[in-house]
């Protein structure tokens, strides 16, 4: 699928870190790009940055989702590409044991919930949305094909790390909806990938100090620095313009393998 200026597009995410990258990539090769995020400051700036529009959107609820959908057709049009970037990184032990007092107890159910309901339902419903909406498109191309989806998941999902239980869940979740969604779209001609990101330089991870930001840049086999965000969303544009690219969960990570801790 070939980005340019007719192709709309949707970046959930798109204030900052990767999701910005992939909007600024998309819109640099023409596509009108909406922003879905909660912070209304930042995402504000890069949708004039970029000529988009920006929509306040909570993922996790889907009346939020549909009016951030409406917003975003109605100035652009129907999108033919969705990239869900949305998502929060939480940390705790499914139970732990006080070392002063021997108490134990165990992770907070509601934080687990709020982990699944952002990073995987967040994700499920803006697919399920946007592909509704892609399926009134007609096909383009020699193969007919309506649009491409694009899902953040982590290389948590396969190296999860201790502490990461509710985290690596959900990331889990979203490379394990990457094949069969693909397959329930395959002959409505959408295609549907995912990415594996490593250890990236985020607005997360660069408020850790430099000595903690380098020790995670020499883990990384090669490389060894951080992932530039604009590696992303590179991955993320040749995925939409390559169709033979369906199904797949790439990992980009400079060959890390997560240890326990």
């Amino acid at each position: 699928m070939q980005i340019d200026t007719t192709l709309a597009a949707v970046v959930t995410g798109g204030a900052s870190g990767l999701g910005e990258a992939t909007a600024r990539a998309l819109a640099a090769k023409g596509a009108k790009v909406a922003i879905f995020d909660m912070n209304a400051d930042a995402g504000e700036a890069v949708a004039a940055d970029i000529e988009g529009v920006f929509c306040k959107v909570d993922v996790s609820d889907e009346a939020s989702v549909d009016a951030g959908f409406a917003r975003a057709r109605a100035a652009h049009g129907q999108e033919r590409v969705l990239v869900n970037c949305a998502g929060i990184g939480t940390v705790g032990k499914l139970v732990k044991r006080d070392r002063e007092t021997g108490a134990i107890s165990h992770h907070p159910v509601d934080l687990y919930r709020k982990t699944i309901e952002i990073n995987l339902v967040g994700t499920f419903i803006c697919m399920a949305k946007a592909a509704s909406g892609m399926m009134t498109l007609d096909p383009v191309g020699e193969h007919g094909e309506r649009g491409a989806i694009v899902n953040t998941a982590s290389v948590a999902a396969e190296d999860g790390q201790i502490g990461q239980v509710a985290y690596a869940s959900s990331k889990a979740a979203v490379k394990g909806m990457t094949l069969p969604v693909a397959r329930d779209l395959m002959g409505e001609g959408i295609r549907v990938n995912a990415i594996l990101p490593g250890i990236f330089r985020t607005p997360m991870l660069a408020g850790l100090p430099e000595k903690a930001q380098a020790a995670l840049a020499e883990a990384v086999p090669f490389p060894k620095r951080l992932g530039d965000p604009a590696e992303y969303a590179s991955l993320v544009c040749f995925m939409v313009e390559t169709g033979y690219f369906n199904g797949e969960c790439v990992r980009l990570d400079g060959a890390i393998r997560m240890p326990p801790k």
